[in-house]
């Protein structure tokens, strides 16, 4: 359910890739299609963008988000992104929605996000990603919590192009195979595309350094699947997502460019859910 407001709200998207062109078709496939427009479009090069939205204003550099009167600054452009284009982001509009959480391992960065988004007004958004439960875990946190143990089970080719490869050979597998153990900050630095919401179910609860993360690769499955586990002082909690890939990337999944559209239509709607 959304509001229905006297104009659309103003969406920027940093980013012109699979999941961004995935969100926006979404958004324009849906009800209320009128009451959110896609405004403006981060990119590196015009040049190379095709198929934008047609009212949508094509930006290359930070600093033409002013003046936009924009809403909400999305950002699905991969984590180099974030630091390029998130302060003034956050200048910009009431609030900046993040996707590459993988960005988030860099604490200094993080602290200049925060302390631009005090200053100006503005919140900092993490959406949950391709993860389910994490609400649980957030809310969880506000008691002690023993151990969060985050397991990302994928295809092999899903980690094609990764460190991964240095790991196990991929193209022999028969079974599953956990390649990586380790803090949820070192898996979102080594693993940025497939790890990135490990940062996600970290900062939610025990933070990047306590959260243990598990990387698997499986011939055995076609979906990007993740487990969390949490204990603590709330009693126990286990989830299992099986998602489908995004078509065009396989390291990410629908339910990445899903939870985006949700956070856009939640920070607006008459009933957030």
């Amino acid at each position: 359910m959304t509001s229905r407001l006297r104009k659309p709200i103003r969406v920027a998207l940093i980013g012109w890739g699979a999941i961004g062109r995935r969100v926006a078709a979404l958004l324009a496939g849906a009800q209320d299609a009128r009451d959110i427009a896609i405004a403006a479009i981060g990119i590196r090069s015009i040049a190379r963008a095709g198929d934008v939205p047609a009212d949508a204003t094509l930006v290359t550099d930070p600093v033409q988000l002013a003046g936009l009167d924009l809403d909400l600054v999305v950002e699905a452009a991969g984590r180099e992104a974030v630091a390029v284009w998130g302060e003034t982001a956050l200048r910009s509009a009431p609030a900046f929605a993040i996707a590459s959480a993988s960005a988030l391992t860099d604490a200094a960065l993080l602290e200049r996000l925060l302390a631009t988004a005090e200053a100006s007004g503005s919140q900092l958004i993490l959406p949950p990603g391709a993860l389910a439960g994490v609400d649980a875990i957030a809310a969880a946190s506000e008691m002690p919590l023993d151990e969060v143990v985050h397991r990302i089970v994928k295809p092999p080719a899903a980690w094609r192009g990764t460190p991964a490869e240095e790991l196990v050979a991929l193209s022999e597998l028969s079974g599953p195979v956990t390649f990586f153990t380790g803090s949820a900050r070192e898996a979102a630095v080594r693993f940025p595309q497939n790890a990135n919401v490990a940062v996600i179910s970290a900062l939610a609860g025990i933070g990047l350094d306590r959260t243990r993360i598990e990387l698997v690769a499986d011939p055995g499955i076609t979906a990007n699947c993740h487990r969390l586990s949490a204990s603590g002082a709330f009693g126990r909690l286990d989830v299992v997502i099986e998602n489908r890939a995004l078509a065009g990337n396989p390291k990410s999944s629908e339910m990445a460019a899903l939870s985006l559209v949700r956070t856009i239509r939640n920070r607006f709607a008459l009933l957030a859910r």
